[in-house]
Formats: structure tokens, sequence, C-alpha cells
């Protein structure tokens, strides 16, 4: 599905300022064999000139990209650790109590429940991945598969759900209709429910060079004030903002009803100028940041040419949705990269979306290469310290983002 108008404010004046060409979806693992029908799609990103949102280009259908999803958060141990740390953090500031109704959308796996669970807390899980889902279930958690829309929230609203908290932890920025999330949001939201979501903060990403969170499943990526502008148009108000490190640099937002008697904190504002200043308001910033992403994906390819020319092996390690959206704008494929290594069930003995890169299980690799190339380089730190023992006898990492940098261990 083509978009014309913007997600938020439904302007037209929408401004291309970085095409990544046609890809798969960077999810869709197929087997060797299955190759030869795979679908591709634009990937281009487009900015409002009106209220600043940026959204994707073409947008495939949602129960293509994520029904089958085969991204499990309990293997991505420095998310599962985010997580322990999260959910207490937003039971103490949210003065939660034991037995309170926690609803996590977009659950996956139940990781983030499993958290709350361990705080007291009743909770229910909405996603529409059956894997995931069912690895969910079998620990114990009540999942719901659904994908979150106006409809979900009047259903559950019927049931006599009350949620005390609503999250949304890397998915708000998934979702083909805002308006109809946020409507199923205010269907169950009692007066004084939060709406706690996290996601990829747009300053980080221009000011990092941060390109490859774009990719099919990401509608769009957030800043602030097309949020506050959303959220208004349903009545409800941004009440606090924090920021984390994770996925490279990530807002965490606590969305309350208008009438809530909790007040807007200062770091609304803050969050506001800080984009402001960033030029996130202006085509000069968007159009900077895709001249220097494709300098550095210039320099990237480059480097892999000259080791390869040297006789040199790279192996991708890993392989995340965002190492598709580089690996194929790169049109890097088995020639440069002849194996990526998983952990992931879900992806072993596949092949990478497009690039068609055979993905291996890192655990009966004999073999470990001269180099890895670091896909998920927003783990860098936690990899380097996993891999220490290849990396202090000479192995070395390839991270592209935000720029080109060849590392070795983590100093002591």
């Amino acid at each position: 599905m083509s978009r014309k108008t913007c997600m938020t404010c439904h302007s037209s004046k929408l401004y291309k300022f970085i095409d990544l060409g046609r890809q798969p979806n960077g999810n869709n693992f197929l087997y060797a064999e299955e190759t030869a029908n795979e679908p591709f799609f634009d990937l281009a990103m487009m900015v409002c000139e009106e209220c600043w949102q940026v959204q994707i280009s073409e947008f495939p259908s949602p129960e293509f990209m994520f029904e089958n999803h085969p991204y499990v958060t309990g293997l991505n141990v420095p998310v599962v650790d985010h997580f322990a740390r999260l959910a207490p953090h937003v039971v103490q500031k949210l003065g939660l109590k034991p037995n309170d109704l926690v609803i996590d959308i977009g659950c996956n796996d139940g990781s983030l429940l499993k958290c709350f669970a361990n705080e007291g807390l009743r909770t229910l899980g909405v996603d529409p991945g059956q894997r995931t889902g069912e690895l969910g279930r079998a620990q114990g958690v009540t999942i719901f598969r659904q994908f979150w829309t106006h409809e979900t929230g009047k259903s559950l609203k019927q049931l006599g759900v009350r949620p005390e908290v609503i999250t949304a932890t890397a998915v708000f920025y998934h979702v083909p209709d805002l308006h109809d999330f946020v409507a199923g949001l205010t269907e169950i939201m009692g007066p004084e429910s939060c709406f706690v979501v996290q996601g990829v903060n747009l300053r980080d990403l221009i000011e990092k060079n941060e390109f490859d969170h774009f990719y099919h499943e990401h509608s769009c990526i957030h800043s602030i004030a097309p949020l506050q502008r959303l959220f208004a148009a349903h009545g409800l108000r941004i009440q606090d903002i924090e920021m984390s490190p994770i996925h490279g640099g990530s807002f965490i937002l606590y969305v309350r009803r208008v009438e809530s008697a909790v007040p807007t904190t200062a770091a609304v504002a803050e969050a506001l100028a800080a984009d402001d200043a960033a030029g996130l308001n202006s085509r000069a910033a968007y159009d900077a940041f895709a001249k220097r992403v494709k300098t550095n994906m210039d320099e990237l390819v480059e480097l892999l040419r000259k080791l390869k020319s040297e006789g040199k092996t790279v192996y991708a390690l890993g392989a995340p949705v965002k190492g598709s959206t580089l690996l194929n704008y790169c049109k890097i494929g088995p020639d440069l990269v002849p194996f990526a290594t998983e952990l992931n069930q879900f992806k072993i003995g596949r092949v990478t979306p497009g690039t068609h890169v055979p993905v291996i299980d890192e655990r009966t690799l004999t073999s470990p290469p001269d180099y890895y190339l670091v896909l998920a380089w927003n783990f860098a730190d936690y990899l380097r310290e996993k891999y220490s023992d290849y990396l202090s006898k000479g192995g070395r990492f390839i991270v592209p983002v935000p720029d080109v940098q060849v590392l070795g261990p983590l100093k002591a």
C-alpha cells in the first residue's frame, strides 16, 4: 500500500528524503529453493512538511509481515535485560499495586509481561504472531492473538478489561494506522491509566546515521512534536518523557488522558526543543543525513572488497531485520559475506532476505572468520563482551553504524 498523505495530520506535503531501492520484507527468511518468487517492495522514507512525521512510502500488508514473525524477544539478551529494569521502574514510577493489570501490545513471546508478573501484576498480551505467541503461551503467558486496533480496544472494553497501564515497546512504529491504534487505547484507558510507549527516537536516528531502522515493518519513525499532535487529537497528552540507549536511542513516553491530575513534566518541553535544535522541522537535516548514509555505506563496501582481495573471510554476526536493509541497500551478498551466524531457529538453515546469504547456527561454527560484520550494531558492546575470546585472539568486528569502524576487544 503506497502512502499519499501523512499518517498523523493527513497533509499531502510529503518529501522523499532517502530511497533505499526495492527490498524484500527484511524478516521474511526463505529457504534457498523458495527465493525465485520472493516479493520486493519500494523502500523509501518521506517526511511531512506540515507536522514533520517521518513515514515509509509503501507498507506491505501487516498480515504478510507479522503473522509469522521470526523475531523472538527472549533470544535478545540486551533487550531482556532492559525489560528486567524497565518493568520495576514503571511499577515504582506509576505507583502500581499488586494485581493491577498491565496489557502489553505487540508482546511477542511475553518477555516483558513476565517481568511485570514478577512484580505481582496481572498481565495480558496482544500480538498477531503465531509462532511467538505459541512460545509465550508455553511459558504461561496469556496472549490474545490479534492486531491492536480501535475494534480490539472496544472488544476488550466490552469484556470489562480496564488496565492500569498499557505498554508498547518497539511496536508503535510498526502501525499502518496510528489514529486507529490510539483510538483503541482510549476505549480502555481509565481516568488515570497510563500508556507507556517506547520507540526509536528520530533525533538519534538522524544524528547517528541509523538508516537501517528503516524497513517495511516500520511504517514510521517518531519525533515528539507529531506524537504530541496525534495524542491530542484523541484527548491524550504526553505527561513525561525518558530517554534510553536501547536500540541506538529510544524515548519512553508516559501518555495520559488530558484530564488526568498528574502534571506534565519539563522533560516534554525539553525534548521538543532538542528536536527543533536538531533541525527535524526542515528538509536540510534529512538531505544531509541521506548524503552521510551513502558515503558511509560506500566506505563499507570498499572495505569488504579490500578484505576479500587480501584473502580475508567476513561473516555477518546475526541476521537482524535492520541488517536486511543494509545488505540490500549496499547489494552485499555471499560473494563478500558468505555466511551469517544466528541463534534463532526461525532463521537458521534459510537465507537472508533479498541478498540470500546462508544463515548458519553459530553454535556449530568450528572455524571463525577473520572478521564479523556486526549488523546488530546497537548491541556492539554486549557482543564484544560475548566474543571477547575471539577478539583477544585477533578476530575483529566491523561495525557499520554510525560510521564504519574495525574494533577489537573492549578495554579492561
